[in-house]
């Protein structure tokens, strides 16, 4: 079944997939385009994750003042090449993710970045919480993690929802930048500064 050229065009609009994916992409899902969609996506994570664990030794420092010289953040982020790092799609990505910074304020890149000592207190905190609220025993460890989960979700830049798409997380849009640029990309390490914070 051939794919009109309208529905390659809505295709790619929609996922930033080449013109070739996107015409394969339709043949094989019916002209579905949603279906398509979900085909790219696949397919683009599959070929991301080959990606990750690559070593990242270009990137930049990238600033961002939110207006009213309030809030400012600095990030560093870093993928394979210099080419990547000057193309304006990751210029993009570096924005969108000091705005998170910004507006959503995590304090860790990755869950793994939170101190041992500082899960241990929330655990602690979260089964009290269990206890008062008189849940059965049996319940306190699978209510401590969700409520460790939802502590991630809140602290860590990478667990966090998406401030411009809700739906997508962090880590998720990472995925698609590496899946689109074709390069392992990694969030070292961000500041962010509140006039007034230490």
């Amino acid at each position: 079944m051939a794919s009109s050229a309208a529905l390659v065009k809505e295709l790619r609009g929609k996922t930033g997939a080449g013109i070739l994916d996107c015409q394969k992409a339709l043949q094989e899902n019916n002209n579905d385009i949603e279906k398509a969609i979900d085909h790219l996506r696949q397919k683009g994570l599959a070929a991301a994750q080959k990606k990750v664990g690559r070593e990242t030794k270009e990137g930049l420092i990238f600033a961002y003042i939110h207006p009213g010289s309030k809030i400012g953040v600095m990030l560093e982020i870093n993928c394979e090449t210099d080419f990547v790092a000057r193309n304006e799609e990751f210029s993009a990505l570096s924005k969108d993710l000091t705005l998170q910074i910004a507006a959503a304020n995590p304090n860790y890149v990755k869950r793994e970045d939170v101190p041992e000592d500082i899960i241990a207190r929330e655990k602690s905190v979260y089964e009290g919480q269990a206890k008062e609220m008189g849940k059965p025993e049996a319940a306190w460890d699978k209510i401590v993690q969700g409520k460790l989960e939802k502590f991630y979700q809140e602290q860590c830049l990478l667990e966090q929802a998406f401030v411009k798409d809700p739906n997508t997380s962090i880590k998720e849009l990472l995925t698609q930048k590496i899946s689109k640029l074709g390069e392992n990309i990694l969030v070292t390490r961000f500041t962010r500064y509140q006039l007034g914070q230490e």
